[in-house]
């Protein structure tokens, strides 16, 4: 079936997506004609005689891939959010070809001289401000990307490009059917000994909801993380466990040769451009500058971390020696969360599940936006006009306190199968502010929380409520954004920075203050008891050791696979990263322990977090730093809170992330602050940005 042009939605898009109007049918064409006006138009920059101003050679280099680029995030959400396999086929077909355009345009012999030449000029010199960084950031990004190797290794570039695009699909979508494959069906309530009544109750909806008797499970996370943590029958957490961390590694789905070819041509791509290896490559223009000072930065935080993290696992040995004698077996991997749990309980008299009653969706969502509304004067405005991909999804509207339209997001919150797993923010529309000119901007926020019980609303676990506070940071990042370059604009920024926004808004769902604004029973609407509050705070730190040596692990194999990982020398990549991550973990991994093969942080996109998942734990030491200042003006300083927006949400990649955190703590960011909140101080630190 031909669509005519005018028909197709995909290539007219705005602020206003119409969601319920695209269809796989419109993918194909649409982006062929889309990346055919992107080549037209940077063929008309090439086309400039005498570039002497900013906006025929750098400003329309900004505009010029924009509709394409909005068009492609598009259709990418909705093959994650809403997966068909018409859908699926078609992003399949186009998501090759783009990236290869993409990669191209760095090494366009006829751009690259426009740029130069438009650099020589007394227009250039003079730029200021973002222009000025935006000129210098693309010379230096189009030397990067290979604009002065030879035609032959450009078009190797331009392969490679396409191939990992295919890969990387591959890999995310292995993922998403692995996930979705596997249920567990338990006819019998005596097995479910252990789990808490909110657990019990969803497995008997999802069971009811797919026809089926009993009690049905999934690996999605509001069904996995209770039944691994809460079942007393210690076989199924097991049969649970396994299959989660060996998702996509079995048939048509398995994730292992893709790794391995995926870290095979990175490899090829940074030896072809100069580097040392990947980590080198991606890391140059981030704020850790290098694998060498990434790998530094985690080994130190593991140094700290390693004898807290000894002790709370022989502690929890012994704790279990308690229970059941000294003839109680060794811990395994699907024991931790379990015994973990238990023992939070005999030392803090703390059950998490006692929280989940005060945290309604609808009322934590009323506290993020107040919470925001406190801090940053804007106000959310729910807008019902919002055409969307699915009945669940919502609708906002942003405003600043003058009542100024600043931009507009979607929050789907429910975990659904077509629905990849996870949580995360995406920028659809971004818009520009020069001047007086100031375009909005729209973006979404997903989630997979605990979904509702029939005739009642969705009550969350706090980890949920920290998972919403966090993502809508990324999301006030975005839509907060004044900069006068698309490019440099909202999220755009440095991976090891782009984290501090939404990790520095989890610190409320701490804060007494802020919790009584949202954090009310369901039932009496009253506040969280003091001494259930006083509870979670001392609990706050329990196993934190051990949770900061996951994330240190995950880094540490992210890095030694782009820098260390030979094959031929290492062996099967699941094997290796297994060996790499065991030091982190509190419990012997079992053989078939492949968690990579699910990682899609790292492999689910040409770059993602690859060699770049440090940055969680270096944006975490900027958030627990940047965080002292909102202690010492109060929580809901909006003095504070402008200093932030204005010097840190506004700004997006406009100046080096460094000079912004600078400029909003007057020096360099320290680890302490950190260390003091995880329990962890122990001996000063330097400053992570010296």
């Amino acid at each position: 079936m031909t669509i005519a042009t005018s028909d197709n939605p995909l290539l007219a898009l705005g602020i206003q997506i119409p969601f319920d109007r695209i269809t796989a049918e419109h993918v194909v064409p649409a982006i062929a004609e889309l990346t055919a006006d992107a080549k037209a138009k940077l063929e008309a920059i090439e086309a400039v005689a005498s570039p002497s101003t900013y906006d025929e050679v750098l400003g329309a280099l900004d505009r010029s891939t924009e509709r394409i680029e909005v068009a492609m995030t598009v259709v990418g959400h909705l093959e994650s959010v809403a997966s068909t396999p018409a859908l699926r086929t078609a992003y399949n077909t186009v998501r090759p070809e783009v990236n290869a355009f993409f990669a191209s345009i760095p090494l366009r012999a006829g751009l690259w001289k426009v740029l130069r030449e438009y650099a020589a000029t007394p227009d250039a010199r003079s730029l200021t401000g973002a222009r000025k960084r935006f000129l210098k950031k693309t010379l230096d990004d189009f030397r990067r990307q290979g604009a002065e190797l030879a035609p032959d290794a450009k078009q190797r570039l331009e392969d490679i490009s396409r191939e990992l695009a295919e890969l990387t699909v591959k890999f995310a979508q292995n993922v998403l059917d692995s996930t979705a494959e596997w249920e567990l069906v338990i006819a019998d309530a005596s097995a479910l000994a252990g789990l808490p009544e909110s657990a019990t109750s969803s497995a008997r909806q999802s069971a009811e909801q797919k026809g089926k008797a009993g009690y049905r499970f999934t690996l999605q996370a509001p069904s996995y993380i209770p039944l691994v943590t809460y079942l007393d029958d210690r076989k199924i957490r097991e049969a649970a466990y396994r299959a989660y961390n060996s998702r996509a590694t079995q048939g048509k789905a398995d994730n292992a040769p893709l790794i391995s070819k995926i870290l095979e041509l990175r490899r090829e791509q940074a030896k072809i451009l100069g580097y040392e290896d990947f980590a080198n490559f991606v890391l140059e223009d981030r704020m850790a500058k290098s694998g060498a000072r990434a790998r530094a930065f985690v080994e130190d935080l593991t140094a700290r971390s390693r004898p807290a993290f000894e002790r709370e696992t022989a502690e929890l040995a012994a704790f279990r020696r308690t229970l059941e004698g000294d003839e109680a077996s060794s811990i395994e991997p699907w024991d931790v969360a379990y015994y973990a749990e238990k023992q939070q309980r005999a030392l803090y008299d703390f059950d998490e599940e006692a929280l989940r009653p005060y945290f309604s969706l609808d009322r934590v969502v009323e506290g993020l936006f107040e919470t925001t509304h406190r801090l940053y004067g804007v106000k959310v405005e729910p807008n019902p006009s919002l055409r969307a991909w699915h009945p669940d999804v919502r609708g906002y509207d942003l405003r600043d306190e003058d009542g100024a339209f600043l931009g507009s997001f979607y929050a789907d919150f429910f975990p659904r199968e077509e629905k990849r797993g996870g949580a995360w923010m995406n920028g659809l529309v971004t818009g520009v502010s020069d001047g007086a000119r100031r375009t909005p901007h729209l973006g979404l926020i997903c989630a997979n929380v605990t979904t509702p019980l029939a005739g009642q609303p969705a009550l969350l676990t706090h980890q949920e409520v920290t998972t919403l506070f966090h993502e809508f940071g990324h999301l006030l990042h975005h839509l907060l954004s004044r900069v006068e370059v698309r490019s440099l604009a909202g999220t755009n920024v440095a991976w090891d920075f782009v984290e501090l926004p939404s990790q520095i808004m989890e610190n409320w769902c701490w804060e007494r203050a802020a919790l009584d604004t949202f954090a009310r029973h369901v039932e009496t609407n009253q506040t969280i008891p003091e001494d259930l509050f006083g509870k979670m705070q001392r609990a706050r730190n329990y196993r934190e050791a051990s949770a900061t040596m996951r994330q240190l692990g995950f880094a540490a194999t992210d890095l030694a696979l782009h820098v260390d990982y030979r094959p031929e020398r290492d062996g099967g990549v699941l094997a290796y990263a297994r060996r790499v991550m065991q030091s982190y973990a509190p419990a012997p991994f079992s053989d078939d322990y492949a968690m990579i093969a699910g990682f899609t942080h790292l492999f689910s996109s040409a770059v993602g977090y690859a060699a770049g998942y440090y940055s969680y734990k270096w944006a975490e030491v900027l958030d627990a730093d940047a965080f002292t200042r909102f202690q010492k003006g109060g929580v809901f300083s909006r003095t504070v809170g402008d200093d932030f927006r204005r010097k840190i949400l506004e700004r997006g990649d406009s100046e080096d992330p460094l000079e912004l955190y600078r400029s909003f703590m007057g020096r360099d960011p320290s680890l302490d602050a950190l260390l003091t909140r995880a329990g962890l101080a122990a001996s000063p630190s330097a400053a992570i940005g010296a």
